[in-house]
């Protein structure tokens, strides 16, 4: 029997992790067509996938953003400023895409009286009283919510305060990292069970219907974020390393979109991008850093999904809109979708906020998220893929550049 099982497990570690997961969205479909209650039944294996991905990635994006600041060497250059200024540009013209198609493209939403049962942010005020009191939240109560500004700012200060700290202490942080890494890493390699559960008890349950209904609001919102990866993106690539930029894009979006396309999560996805930029090369002292930070603040796909959504009520109730009130949108667009969660859906829960703009009370706003969850197969998907390629295209651009103004 091992020597049956030997030929096969071979045939797996040879097929590339990609495929496994197209295999497996392929077997849930056709599961779903042809057998709906078996494949409500599978839905469990997706649930486990899910599950242990909002496990994991709080802890990893504590331990790994601790580990890499405690273990940066005195002297050593990182490169974290540029990128820094890539991301917040990548988000702002993220918005500014969505609000041009928004207008463009108006699209028009079916309301009921029914709202979902969420509690959404009041208004700009609350919105930062509520960021402040995540930024001090307790580390413990931080990781269990999944809040991912508090554990940010848990991990940067303790990052640095173990800067000092005795080399056994440091290597420790180290091997933690490399630990809790190898753990993220076997939860990826699930992925395909993960996603024939997932798609399999989706299509059983919602059928196909329910994204034909919204095909015109998916296709606004999917092809914002083909422009932003295909042109704004590679513009801003260029605009670093003064060279072709595709190849290095259409790289990212293979190697690190696809993979965040199916696992929905950024947080998660950071291993994958890990791997990646060791594979091009690239300052380990910068990426170590930027694809954990990116994970939580470079959210281009969030400013898309709460831009779009929110001017597709707009149009929706007959709000009329001018520029300025069009511009303060993408603005708040753009610092929303920073303090998006780094797990499926964390967007969504963003546009009460900026639906309030508009006058439009909470019940209707909430409305909005519940049409959100109901596309977000597709819309959820594709904006991870954008936010989590971008982390390593934007952080590969910025050391691509400064090995060129030393050469």
């Amino acid at each position: 029997m091992s020597q049956a099982i030997h030929p096969a497990l071979q045939l797996l570690n040879r097929t590339s992790l990609v495929t496994q997961i197209i295999i497996g969205l392929l077997a849930g479909i056709a599961l779903a067509v042809i057998a709906p209650q078996a494949a409500l039944s599978v839905g469990f294996i997706g649930n486990v996938f899910v599950s242990a991905l909002k496990a994991v990635a709080p802890v990893l994006v504590f331990i790994l953003v601790m580990s890499s600041i405690a273990n940066h060497q005195q002297g050593q250059q990182t490169h974290i400023r540029p990128i820094l200024l890539m991301y917040l540009i990548g988000t702002f013209s993220a918005a500014l895409v969505a609000v041009v198609a928004s207008f463009a493209f108006p699209s028009s939403l079916v309301l009921s009286s029914q709202a979902a049962e969420l509690t959404p942010p009041g208004g700009i005020g609350e919105v930062l009283k509520t960021l402040l009191m995540n930024v001090v939240d307790n580390p413990v109560n931080a990781l269990l919510r999944g809040n991912f500004i508090g554990i940010l700012a848990w991990a940067i200060g303790l990052g640095f305060a173990f800067r000092n700290a005795s080399a056994s202490s440091k290597q420790l942080l180290g091997d933690l990292s490399s630990g809790v890494t190898a753990i993220v890493k076997l939860v990826i390699r699930l992925a395909p069970l993960g996603i024939f559960g997932l798609v399999a008890a989706t299509l059983a349950e919602s059928g196909f219907d329910a994204l034909l209904g919204y095909l015109h609001l998916l296709v606004v919102l999917v092809g914002c974020m083909l422009l932003v990866a295909l042109v704004v993106n590679p513009a801003l690539v260029y605009w670093k390393i003064r060279r072709n930029p595709y190849p290095l894009v259409l790289t990212c979006l293979r190697e690190s979109g696809i993979t965040a396309f199916f696992t929905r999560s950024s947080a998660a996805n950071i291993p994958v991008n890990l791997q990646l930029c060791q594979r091009l090369g690239l300052h380990e002292e910068t990426y170590s850093v930027s694809i954990p930070l990116g994970a939580t603040i470079n959210m281009a796909g969030a400013a898309i999904t709460i831009t779009v959504l929110t001017l597709a009520a707009v149009h929706t109730l007959g709000i009329a809109v001018d520029l300025p009130t069009a511009l303060l949108l993408s603005v708040l667009a753009s610092i929303s979708a920073c303090g998006a969660s780094g797990v499926a859906g964390g967007s969504l829960l963003l546009i009460p906020l900026a639906c309030s703009l508009f006058g439009i009370p909470n019940e209707v706003a909430m409305q909005i998220v519940a049409i959100g969850f109901i596309i977000g197969i597709v819309q959820d998907s594709a904006e991870t893929a954008l936010n989590s390629s971008t982390d390593v295209l934007f952080t590969a651009a910025a050391c691509m550049a400064q090995e060129q103004r030393k050469g």
